[in-house]
């Protein structure tokens, strides 16, 4: 193997120590660790590190053999795979420039055990942590990510509301769904309405906004209820359900709810019907009792 110089950041100094066609293993001076990648398929690798002295010292290790990788051995992708909770670990991969991607659930056996595998990736062309959009990147990968769910309540002149009768389970709900990435809540009620029920209902505004916790395998969630507007009865004759997710359509009166929705629209339902001049701030359903209240 050719001696090559060293690599430094002008605080810490790493040697190369062993090179052949898989593996590459830098020690760190100090007798503080290593860093190897052990490339996994053509222009990508798997880089892991064991070094002492805090996480300080483990980021500037991981940082100078990752700009290697990309710049002497020519990798385009390089994977970073540690133990959720190892949180050090995932601090030093982070703040080097590795972006969470995912979790291999059950991905390495331990002494006998089934572990979670955290996975951070990093390509050769990813703008660097030192950087507005690197740092934010990185960020965003990390941070959690709350769904955001928008319904919208349709009255009648009786003071009834509409509800879907839906495939998917027997609860009757609202119409509406999941906004998507990149789309604001309002825009994802109408789109909802527009693909279940044939027609976008102008929204009036917000009546609701409830935070829902855990829920039988759904993570938590903000939902906000929109105002569809006081409508004849005779709506119902105008609306398209689409016969896939929605199955029919129907006005029930608020004080008639239970056992036909969820025990959470049970909840809410009433009071945001007999109050749908105020905003409801919720949480699971029941008021939020605010400071002055």
């Amino acid at each position: 193997m050719t001696a090559e110089p060293p690599l430094t950041d002008g605080e810490l100094t790493l040697r190369l120590t062993q090179q052949d066609e898989q593996v590459v293993t830098f020690t760190v001076s100090g007798s503080l660790g290593t860093v190897e990648v052990r490339r996994t398929s053509p222009g990508a690798g798997l880089l892991s590190w064991a070094v002492d002295g805090g996480p300080g010292v483990a980021q500037r290790a991981v940082r100078l053999v990752t700009e290697y990788a990309f710049s002497e051995l020519g990798l385009e992708r390089l994977q970073v795979e540690v133990d959720p909770e190892l949180r050090a670990s995932a601090r030093v991969a982070i703040r080097s420039g590795f972006r969470r991607e995912g979790v291999l659930r059950g991905g390495v056996l331990v002494d006998g055990e089934r572990r979670d595998v955290a996975v951070y990736g990093m390509r050769s062309d990813d703008p660097r942590p030192d950087t507005l959009l690197g740092w934010t990147s990185l960020m965003d990968s990390a941070l959690p990510k709350k769904r955001v769910i928008a319904h919208v309540v349709v009255r009648d002149t009786s003071g009834r509301v509409l509800l879907c009768q839906v495939s998917y389970k027997k609860d009757l709900e609202l119409p509406g769904g999941v906004v998507e990435p990149d789309e604001d809540p309002a825009t994802g009620a109408s789109r909802e309405m527009e693909e279940e029920l044939g027609v976008a209902l102008p929204l009036l505004g917000v009546l609701a906004i409830d935070w829902l916790p855990r829920w039988e395998g759904w993570g938590d969630a903000i939902e906000i209820l929109y105002d569809g507007g006081v409508h004849d009865p005779s709506l119902l004759d105008s609306l398209s359900p689409d016969g896939f997710e929605i199955l029919g359509l129907s006005w029930h009166a608020p004080d008639a709810l239970e056992g036909l929705v969820s025990p959470l629209n049970a909840r809410r339902l009433p009071q945001v019907l007999k109050e749908p001049s105020m905003l409801h701030n919720l949480r699971d359903g029941a008021p939020i009792r605010l400071a002055g209240d």
